[in-house]
């Protein structure tokens, strides 16, 4: 583990909110591989120009809601819809097919906080089919108190919706600064420093490094999520 800061916060953690792909599960580089094939859906050439752009838009806004995503990248809502509808069944099938797993760790974190009393919530960029999916896909239904997409929230990262609707649907914590949020892009570190957590760790697990993430707020570089529970205090 790298600690950023000099010191972890002096406010007890009552809640944690972590990030799914890439945090807690290891999808593999799916999210390129569904791309594509909502690319080639709305007609853009696999190894065109503009598909290379388009593609290096979608590494740089990893942990972003991916219909922000396609709004961004094919400009009128009509075109983002159907491109993000060609996204999640694309994601959906290949989630189907087994091609995710919980990162090392993941689950006894999560299991480790729960046993100490911190109340834990997953959050995802994606819509909530392919977040069913993910979960049915691993067994987690019944593994957080909540999940929540953007479209529970209101925003997606790096807004800080989520995490803020975290608190208030859990009633976990009455102080925004007892929030931990955890995720492996800088999409998940503006997130939680907008909503005022003061752990914000990053991960090594996922799309971006520490370099980025500690650019981006992170209070803490983590090799994993794994790593969660010893920096919160739950074990040692």
């Amino acid at each position: 583990m790298t600690t950023v800061t000099s010191a972890h916060s002096p406010y007890a953690t009552e809640l944690v909110v972590l990030d799914m792909a890439g945090t807690t599960v290891a999808d593999d580089g799916l999210v390129e591989r569904a791309f594509d094939a909502a690319a080639r859906h709305l007609g853009v050439a696999p190894g065109s120009d503009e598909h290379a752009a388009m593609l290096d838009h979608v590494r740089a806004t990893m942990g972003e809601s991916k219909i922000s995503v396609f709004r961004h990248l094919f400009g009128d809502e009509d075109a983002a819809r159907r491109a993000n509808t060609a996204f999640e069944d694309a994601y959906g099938e290949l989630v189907g097919e087994g091609l995710i797993a919980p990162v090392p760790g993941a689950r006894e974190a999560v299991e480790a906080c729960t046993a100490a009393g911190l109340t834990t919530v997953l959050t995802t960029g994606f819509a909530r089919v392919t977040q069913d999916a993910i979960l049915t896909a691993l067994g987690w239904h019944d593994l957080a108190a909540l999940t929540l997409c953007p479209a529970d929230a209101g925003r997606g990262r790096p807004c800080p919706d989520m995490v803020l609707t975290a608190l208030l649907r859990t009633r976990a914590t009455h102080d925004v600064a007892r929030i931990a949020v955890a995720g492996d892009t800088s999409y998940d570190m503006l997130s939680g420093r907008r909503a005022g957590a003061s752990v914000v760790a990053g991960v090594l697990t996922g799309a971006h490094d520490a370099a980025r993430l500690t650019q981006a707020g992170a209070t803490h570089v983590l090799g994993s999520v794994a790593e969660l529970p010893a920096l919160l205090g739950v074990v040692t």
